[in-house]
């Protein structure tokens, strides 16, 4: 499994926290000390905790599982998008829809619509249509697009959540543990660690930070899933044995 080091972690800035007014208290095990107003993330904590939280996204890919990463934060929504789509995971990052989890089945619903109307545009029948039909269509699937968009491939409930600021985040948060769906989540020193499964003590407004933590657990997904095809082609042989054997 990747490492990532202190060096980096520094270089990333993932050691800023918020100004100390602003604090969460439970955050406290995981403040190194305060600079300037600022306080100032352990990053021994950072390394420790990070390296748990891939190893834990890394064995859900070993078996086939999904992640769901979750992000709308400027900063946060073209490096979520970006990393999700490259281990082929599930992303939210304009906006949570309220009942994304909790409320699965109608979510499928709207996600269907979507695809019904990818699908008129592709078979012809969007041309049939009149302009004022069309342009309606076009206008919800532009909708459904925004919220949906990163999770249209997605025929069940995630077996976790990656959260980039449960700050912001945390409708998707409680309706995780509602679920009991397991998070992994970067926690800022204005976050409450405890209703993450595993948190990542570090800076969830830096660009930069939020980056390196994210591609950790991409690269760790990407190896449970390389893994997987391993462990799978290594099945289809001994299959293949066995079939060979009873031939002769």
């Amino acid at each position: 499994m990747a490492t990532i080091t202190q060096d980096q972690l520094l270089e990333a800035g993932v050691h800023f926290g918020h100004l100390s007014r602003k604090w969460n208290p439970h955050m406290a095990p995981y403040i190194f000390m305060q600079r300037n107003s600022i306080h100032i993330i352990d990053l021994n904590k950072t390394e420790k905790m990070l390296e748990q939280a891939c190893l834990v996204a890394r064995q859900l890919a070993v078996t086939g599982r999904k992640i769901m990463f979750v992000g709308t934060k400027k900063q946060a929504k073209d490096v979520i998008r970006e990393l999700a789509i490259e281990v082929n995971m599930p992303y939210v990052t304009e906006r949570w829809l309220g009942g994304m989890l909790t409320n699965f089945a109608t979510v499928r619903k709207s996600v269907k619509k979507l695809q019904s109307i990818e699908k008129m545009e592709l078979d012809g029948t969007f041309d049939l249509l009149q302009k004022k039909e069309r342009l309606m269509l076009s206008r919800e699937k532009a909708k459904l697009e925004a919220v949906l968009g990163g999770i249209t491939e997605l025929n069940r409930l995630p077996a976790a959540l990656f959260v980039v600021d449960i700050v912001k985040e945390h409708i998707a948060i409680a309706e995780a543990r509602k679920l009991n769906i397991p998070t992994i989540a970067i926690v800022d020193t204005n976050s409450n660690p405890n209703v993450v499964d595993f948190p990542i003590p570090g800076n969830d407004d830096a660009a930069k930070s939020i980056h390196l933590l994210t591609k950790a657990i991409t690269d760790s997904i990407r190896e449970g899933l390389e893994e997987r095809k391993l462990q799978k082609e290594k099945e289809k042989d001994e299959e293949g044995k066995d079939k060979e054997k009873e031939q002769a």
